[in-house]
């Protein structure tokens, strides 16, 4: 495996330069913790966690129907009319920009094609897209637009604090920025240990924290900086991270590949909505809401 991880290569957090500690997780392994943030590095040699072969892990319809609710999520957010242009950090397959693009927005965005998937094709014809690291993008020339987001994507980048920097510098006076990636102080990280679904993935080198993600926005330089704990979003998260505890198994595709896995997530909604209102942190996923200064 290529990636291991900047855990590797630091002992101060990448946040706030706080020493790291080894945060030792339940069947085995350990996470370096920032003993300021909390924020979580992962180096895969620390951390194996019965990761996949691929980063991409999801199922089509399920991702289809988060990207739905994502995308509700991210217009309710923007003050005033819906955005007129948009860039997105870590487009996958473009179907987010596509809803975007659908709705009367002008697109744009980047992607190493870490996922290794197709691109929707009016996305590819209509947008600006660029096939490298979004670090490039402003070298390359860029227009500055309304909204700049990326959806589960901190996690992967190799640097999260330059990624701000570039998004924030890609959006207009006045303009948003919003990011969704996995939350490093979920309930999910004590309760299923290296079992925990976002574990799966072998490209997630990071998790953050409200903290960690809401310093790194502030220090990058964005004001009315807010970070919220969707209920919808992951849904089969739990489901799939009890399965990898209680049956592990070599599942080179992932949990999610199996339809009885699936079934049980799905089986199980009611319930994890229940237990979400309830308590906040058990909800995996953080998500970023900012505004560039006018």
């Amino acid at each position: 495996m290529a990636i291991t991880g900047v855990a590797a290569i630091r002992e101060d957090c990448e946040i706030c330069s706080a020493p790291l500690r080894p945060r030792a997780l339940r069947g085995g392994g350990a996470l370096a913790r920032c003993e300021r943030c909390g924020h979580l590095l992962r180096d895969l040699r620390d951390s194996p966690a019965a990761h996949r072969d691929l980063a991409y892990g999801g199922e089509p319809t399920l991702d289809r129907i988060r990207l739905d609710l994502t995308y509700r999520a991210m217009l309710r957010a923007v003050p005033g009319d819906a955005p007129r242009s948009v860039f997105e950090v870590g487009y996958g397959s473009g179907s987010m920009l596509r809803r975007f693009l659908d709705g009367g927005a002008t697109i744009a965005g980047a992607d190493p094609d870490q996922l290794r998937i197709g691109v929707d094709p009016l996305v590819v014809a209509q947008g600006r897209l660029s096939a490298g690291s979004v670090e490039d993008v402003l070298r390359d020339g860029a227009d500055p637009v309304d909204l700049v987001y990326g959806i589960h994507v901190l996690e992967h980048v190799l640097d999260p604090v330059a990624t701000l920097a570039v998004a924030f510098d890609l959006a207009r006076p006045g303009g948003v920025v919003q990011f969704l990636t996995p939350a490093g102080d979920s309930d999910g990280v004590r309760l299923y240990g290296s079992a925990w679904w976002m574990l799966e993935d072998p490209t997630h080198v990071r998790f953050f924290t409200a903290d960690s993600l809401a310093r790194a926005a502030t220090d990058a330089g964005f004001v009315d900086v807010v970070v919220r704990r969707p209920v919808l979003d992951s849904l089969t998260t739990d489901a799939a991270s009890a399965v990898r505890r209680w049956r592990p198994a070599p599942r080179p595709r992932g949990v999610l590949a199996s339809r009885s896995v699936i079934a049980a997530g799905l089986a199980s909604a009611p319930l994890v909505l229940a237990a979400r209102a309830v308590r906040p942190t058990m909800r995996p996923t953080l998500h970023l809401i900012a505004r560039r200064p006018r």
